[in-house]
């Protein structure tokens, strides 16, 4: 997106306003370039502007026209499908893998943020380690399901060390209902996970050869208890 992109009357509308509420003047940037900026990013052009609005968003796609972001593509969710049902107050993981599908290594320091709607998790950023180009990796999230019944959307991004998001926004939708099976089928998933689900053998044999002297001694002890 280029500068000449953006209705000037709006710019000028915006200019002309001579705010000095900070809150004001980083909602409204964000506005106009989009959800690629978080409060912090906005901050820090419009402080090196000056607080100018105009002067801000030139200098944000100029910045953005020298430096190249990375990409991400989800590639599905690994838990937690969209509307799937869970307990009230319930502790649950939600899981997406995801991919780089661009041209370049993501930087160290990346992190996945929580950006707008229903925080259902203690964290606000989950640090995610560097991607190469290609590659696929699962990101896993600690979460509790609110404790009133509803649907719920929470929306997380990638963003680089200095909080620009890049590649796609990934949701958590998700309803809220009593008798919800996810935390059972995620317990059986992870005490499969740790071996606890003890196997079912074969029925017992007593003609099999390794098993003939065990079937007369139960023989022998069935005689005994009869007498």
């Amino acid at each position: 997106m280029e500068v000449d992109d953006i209705e000037q009357n709006l710019l000028q509308q915006f200019s002309c306003m001579g705010t000095t509420d900070h809150e004001v003047l980083i909602s409204q940037l964000r506005k106009l370039v989009g959800d690629d900026v978080n409060e912090t990013t906005a901050s820090f052009f419009l402080d090196m502007n000056n607080w100018n609005l105009q002067a801000a968003i030139c200098s944000y796609f100029e910045f953005q026209s020298t430096h190249k972001l990375p990409n991400m593509t989800l590639v599905k969710d690994v838990t937690i499908g969209e509307g799937e049902s869970v307990p009230p107050d319930t502790s649950f993981v939600k899981t997406w893998k995801v991919a780089n599908n661009g041209d370049d290594r993501w930087p160290e320091g990346s992190y996945l943020a929580f950006t707008g709607g229903v925080n259902l998790s203690m964290q606000t950023a989950v640090p995610v380690a560097p991607l190469n180009p290609g590659e696929v990796v699962d990101i896993s999230v600690d979460m509790n399901s609110p404790s009133l019944p509803g649907m719920y959307e929470s929306k997380w991004r990638m963003a680089t060390p200095n909080g620009s998001y890049f590649g796609d926004t990934i949701w958590v939708i998700l309803s809220v209902a009593e008798g919800g099976t996810l935390a059972l089928t995620q317990q059986l998933t992870h005490f499969n996970a740790l071996g606890s689900v003890i196997p079912i053998g074969p029925p017992f044999n007593p003609f099999a050869v390794q098993n003939v002297g065990r079937a007369q001694h139960l023989h022998q002890d069935d005689a005994q208890m009869g007498s």
